[in-house]
Formats: structure tokens, sequence, C-alpha cells
């Protein structure tokens, strides 16, 4: 494989964000975008260098062209676009949050089995390398043993229709608390006892705010919380019995600070430069396709169910359900 060639199924913000990116990796070529829009696919396609505009996301799937579908779209549509897309044959990265519930992820890594079809999520905090790096600092007994971990992450965006709208998948949960609770996975694993958790909702029952309690069988306890109503410091913290960490963003990590209980510093950390950090989900996505796998090791199938399944548990404790369930 010489350059993998992209095609981009929604023409959005976060669609935007990513082809700015794609534009500055030579591993890549910017092959096809889609629209229900075809004059907002052509303006976009001009604007990111892509090669191809459409009319369709059907119409994308099948040029032959295309080697990875990144799907861009709202949440609600997630599992459609997948589907079409390895129907079609094609590789898939998704945007966060994979599904709406672990039914259809289930469903949808099924069949990427069956057609041996790679399939990923474009959770990109899984694939920084700084992550892992965060992860080596916790176990390097810099603050001791950990004990407690705490993540926020919070934006005013009541403004936004596919958060507020169930029909869209809306919620801080499926936008801003999975940032949070993959913080937690990564950091401190899954052998979790107990939740304790507790949300509030808009008149359409959408989650608006919420905190989740995880309660490990070794006593370690990780406290989330997540906003579509408020801008927090959205700062994860690891404490130990000797110091704690400070990452600086849960949603996109630049820096980690160790101290002791007394304000010293026991160090400091930087992310290494990067593009913007959405590179390493595609160069990831690659990686596998070179060698033949229909997931990537930084974010695998069990994993994705298990993110899925857990924010299932969430909802249902809450009484938040999205039209079909």
């Amino acid at each position: 494989m010489d350059k993998l060639s992209i095609g981009i199924l929604g023409a959005g913000h976060i669609a935007g964000k990513v082809s700015s990116t794609l534009e500055q990796m030579p591993q890549l070529r910017c092959c096809a975008v889609a629209s229900r829009d075809l004059a907002k696919a052509r303006a976009f396609a001009l604007e990111h260098g892509f090669e191809k505009a459409y009319a369709s996301y059907e119409a994308l799937c099948a040029d032959p062209d295309v080697d990875l579908v990144y799907v861009a779209t709202p949440n609600s549509h997630h599992y459609a676009h997948i589907k079409m897309a390895l129907e079609a044959g094609k590789a898939v990265l998704c945007e966060k949050s994979f599904t709406l519930n672990a039914a259809q992820a289930e469903e949808l890594i099924v069949l990427s089995h069956k057609k041996n079809v790679l399939l990923a999520e474009a959770i990109w905090t899984r694939y920084m390398p700084f992550s892992k790096q965060i992860k080596e600092i916790i176990v390097s007994g810099v603050i001791g043993t950990p004990h407690f971990l705490s993540a926020n992450l919070g934006y005013a965006l009541e403004w936004k229709e596919r958060v507020m709208r169930p029909e869209l998948g809306g919620g801080a949960l499926l936008d801003l608390g999975v940032y949070c609770l993959n913080f937690a996975l990564m950091c401190f694993g899954s052998d979790i006892k107990e939740t304790v958790t507790a949300c509030t909702k808009n008149d359409a029952g959408v989650d608006l705010q919420e905190t989740v309690t995880y309660i490990y069988n070794d006593g370690r306890m990780a406290e989330l919380h997540a906003s579509a109503q408020a801008a927090t410091d959205r700062q994860g913290i690891i404490s130990g019995d000797k110091g704690f960490l400070i990452i600086d963003n849960v949603n996109n990590p630049g820096s980690a600070s160790a101290w002791t209980r007394y304000g010293e510093s026991l160090g400091h950390w930087e992310a290494p430069v990067r593009i913007s950090g959405f590179e390493y989900e595609f160069l990831a996505c690659r990686r596998a396709l070179l060698e033949g796998r229909i997931e990537c090791e930084e974010m695998p199938h069990a994993e994705i169910l298990r993110v899925m399944r857990m924010m299932d548990a969430l909802r249902r404790s809450w009484g938040v359900s999205f039209p079909g369930e």
C-alpha cells in the first residue's frame, strides 16, 4: 500500500477538522467526500483538497478508489453508515460514539468479521502516544500507589441540535462523558465492582449533566463528571499515596505534571509535537490494513463493546433512551 485513500461520509465540523490534518499526511490520499448536499460536498472537497465529491453516501462507498471510509455523521446515523460501508467491502473508521448502543456495535463487529474488513472507532485519545506515556508515568511509582482518579469534561453545548435531541443520539454521555470513561479505563482498567451515578435531563429526556463513580474491586475509585451545560477545567487527576498527577485535558491531553502533597514538583511531561492528534487513528488503521488485521490494537473490538455496554448501563439507570430502543 502506497497511500491510504480516504473517503469521508459527512461534511460537517468534525470532518473539516480531521481533513485539515489529513491534508498534511503524506501517507494518505484525500480521495472523496460525500454529503446529501452536493454543493456542500464540492465546497468541502475544494477547501480540503479532496479529488471527488458525491451527493450520496452510497456513491462514495461504491467508489473503488476508496480504501477507508471515515464516518463523520451524527451518532444516530453511525450504525447505518458503518453497515453500508462494510457491506461494500470498505474498511471503516467511525467517530465516537461508535453507535447508539452495544447491540448495534456487536452486530457491526460480527459483520466486520464476516466480511474480513477493518472496523475501528475514532476515539482519538486511545491512539495518542501520550496516553500510553500517562499510563507509564502512573505505574512508574512517581506518585506512589494510585488510589483515586477524577476526570471531568464540560462545554456549554445546549445550542447544538446533535447534543440536545434524542433522535440524533444526543446527550452529554455519548458526546463528552465517553472521554472521561475512556480515560478511567486507560488509567485504572475495568475491574469494577460497583457503580454509583446520577444525571440531569432536558425536557426531551436527554442527559445534560452526569456524575459517575466507579468502585474497583481493589478499593480504587474513579469519579467522572460530564456536562453539556457548563465549561469545566477538563482535567484528569490521578492521586496516589506519594502525590498526584494532573493531566491538563482528558479530551486532548497535552501535558502531565506530578506533585507531592506539599506542592513540590515530581516531574512534568509534554505530549510529542503533532499535527492535531487526529493523525494517530488514521496511522493505526493504515498499520492494521498493512498487517491484515480487522481491528486496531489501540482500540480493539472487545474494548469498543466494553465502552458501549458501560454507557448502556448508565443510560438504563438514568432512564435515558433513544427512539427505537
